[in-house]
């Protein structure tokens, strides 16, 4: 990356003028008009030598003048000019002939534009989503659920073997306050839910009845002594699988949760290699926990704990083991984490949840890392933030309470509304179409406005802004990308010079391009850059951030250039620029796990 030739040639440059190689940074300025990098090299050195960094910026450009790369010796001459701004800001401003080139190499790697090799040979696990068999799939599964699968296509762009993992709690308290739920309903027993009229339903119906008796269950276990000991028995015959009735209810609410969440990951294109489930890892944790006994973790009144604040200060003690010999989730972490080392021994392993779960996650990690030391540093979890609906309603558009699958399917049901509303019936538009497109806008509204965010910030939810085709949302990219499509398709039988245009050839063909650099040009060729940035701190928000201002620059260029005139010598340059900028938005759009319809 040219990025990287900069910084190797500011070294250089110190190195002659015998400077020490400091913390400086080189990066790209606000305004397009001071250049396409600045450093504040000059700056920095200046400070620790206390001399005037106008003065020092002049010496340095000097020597960066001189080097083979503003000189045109290497690689065609890819700087064109360096600037000194302000008290000693150095600005370098690419040639002509490095943005013509650099569309042309997007053309050429087409699909493979913007990766890198940072974790060639490397194996990453990622585990994400984590929903509860027996309740609702709820908004803080639909974010992680966006985050994790993004997460995990950037380190497949970056080299790396993915393995897709989903940790989903089929025991513990919610599942004994859903069965509570049914048991107590008068109605439910007169014939069992899975042999009534509800059973022969979809799902994902089947799924909300159980949520909703999840919703009773859990009220009485905060307002009734009586409940709450009834559901704590439940609790452990769930786990003891003691009892024949309660077996029944369990083993079709799990089955019935689980292929409801199947059906909303088909809808955002997520497909996991492993499903763990809690039942499994709690043997597994507690036996490990066990083993460790006095080492690491130690008895108190009759439960197994760990004080972590022995370790480091900053941590806490937690319990691993009840003292009705249940698992806590801490130990079921535990048997995941060795699970997960013994299947697939990833080079890292990366677990994405709310915020909420940092200080207990911290807590198993170092009892891990007393365990199993090897496994430190290839631990790594990243934490979201929480949404909340700018408009402060807490129900669907149905009247239900908002939950991430009726948050999903509120959205596509708009977008299916304006299809209709703009005429697609009758304009041709099959049914089929309308619902694939309904879904990919839908999903891409949904996931831009988690992805957008920096990590570990709270979201402000604006449904209506989601699924705008103007400005800051998933479907503006999308609408972009497809002016891009139908303007080729438009150029596919235009003559520039007597010559059918060859839109599969423009990488190879000698295009007269203009002089003047237009922005879209400017923006294009740093999507390699914001790939390597975000695999590195693990955000996804760089990428869409840079899709929005490439689908801006893109859409100005629209505007103010007519891309197909055949009386044009740039012609073929705009429709070349066209179709880069429509595979890097595509590459771009892949990146956050948004799909491009065929139509808009």
């Amino acid at each position: 990356m040219i990025k990287e030739k900069i910084e190797k040639l500011i070294k250089d440059a110190l190195k002659s003028l015998g400077l020490e190689d400091l913390n400086f940074v080189v990066e790209h300025p606000e305004d397009l008009k001071n250049g396409d990098y600045s450093t504040n090299v000059a700056m920095v050195c200046a400070k620790n030598l206390k001399t005037n960094p106008r003065e020092l910026a002049e010496n340095i450009v000097a020597e960066l003048k001189n080097s083979p790369l503003a000189k045109g010796e290497v690689g065609g001459g890819l700087i064109h000019e360096i600037q000194i701004a302000g008290a000693g800001f150095i600005n370098f401003y690419l040639s002509r002939e490095f943005f013509s080139n650099s569309i042309k190499e997007i053309l050429e790697q087409k699909e493979n534009w913007g990766k890198n090799s940072f974790l060639a040979g490397k194996k990453v696990m990622v585990e994400y989503t984590d929903p509860n068999p027996f309740k609702p799939f709820h908004i803080g599964h639909l974010m992680s659920n966006a985050i994790g699968e993004s997460i995990s296509r950037i380190f497949e762009f970056s080299g790396a073997h993915t393995v897709r993992a989903n940790y989903q709690g089929d025991v513990g308290l919610h599942v004994a306050k859903a069965i509570y739920g049914i048991l107590n309903d008068p109605l439910a027993f007169d014939t069992p839910p899975w042999q009534e009229e509800i059973g022969t339903m979809p799902a994902s119906v089947q799924a909300d009845y159980i949520g909703r008796f999840y919703a009773k269950g859990s009220d009485a276990y905060e307002s009734d002594e009586k409940a709450k000991n009834e559901i704590d028995e439940i609790n452990k015959k769930v786990y003891e699988k003691s009892d024949d009735e309660i077996n029944k209810i369990y083993n079709w609410g799990r089955r019935v949760t689980l292929e409801a969440f199947e059906e909303i990951y088909k809808v955002l294109g997520t497909k996991f290699k492993y499903y763990f489930f809690e039942s499994e890892m709690a043997p597994i944790g507690n036996k490990i926990v066990r083993a460790n006994m006095s080492k690491i973790f130690e008895e108190s009144d009759n439960a197994i704990i760990f004080h972590a604040e022995t370790y480091d200060p900053k941590l806490h003690t937690r319990v691993f083991v009840t003292s009705k010999n249940l698992p806590t989730y801490e130990a079921k972490e535990i048997g995941l984490t060795f699970t997960k080392f013994e299947k697939e021994n990833p080079d890292i392993s990366v677990v994405v949840t709310a915020h909420e779960q940092a200080e207990y996650m911290k807590v198993v990690a170092k009892a891990i890392s007393l365990i199993h030391p090897e496994y430190e540093n290839r631990m790594k979890h990243i934490t979201h933030g929480m949404m909340r609906l700018a408009s402060g309603k807490m129900s669907s558009r149905k009247g239900n309470v908002v939950t991430g699958e009726s948050l999903l399917h509120d959205s596509i049901d708009t977008i299916k509304e304006k299809i209709s509303a703009r005429g697609g019936p009758a304009l041709g538009w099959k049914e089929v179409e309308v619902q694939e497109v309904s879904e990919s806008v839908g999903v891409s509204a949904l996931k831009y406005s988690i992805l957008r965010s920096s990590m570990g910030s709270d979201i402000v939810y604006d449904f209506e802004k989601s699924i705008s085709f103007e400005g800051d949302s998933g479907p503006y990219l999308q609408y972009s990308a497809i002016r891009a499509k139908s303007v080729l398709a438009k150029a596919g039988d235009t003559n520039f010079g007597g010559k059918r245009s060859d839109l599969k050839n423009l990488e190879r063909s000698v295009l007269e391009e203009p002089k003047e650099v237009s922005n879209l040009e400017k923006t294009l060729y740093r999507f390699p850059e914001v790939v390597v940035l975000s695999y590195q701190k693990f955000e996804p928000h760089h990428i869409a951030t840079y899709l929005t201002e490439l689908a801006s620059s893109f859409n100005t260029f629209y505007t103010e250039t007519k891309i197909i005139n055949e009386a044009d010598k740039y012609s073929p340059y705009y429709l070349a620029l066209t179709k880069a900028f429509l595979q890097t938005i595509q590459n771009g759009l892949w990146l956050l796990g948004i799909t491009l319809p065929e139509k808009m």
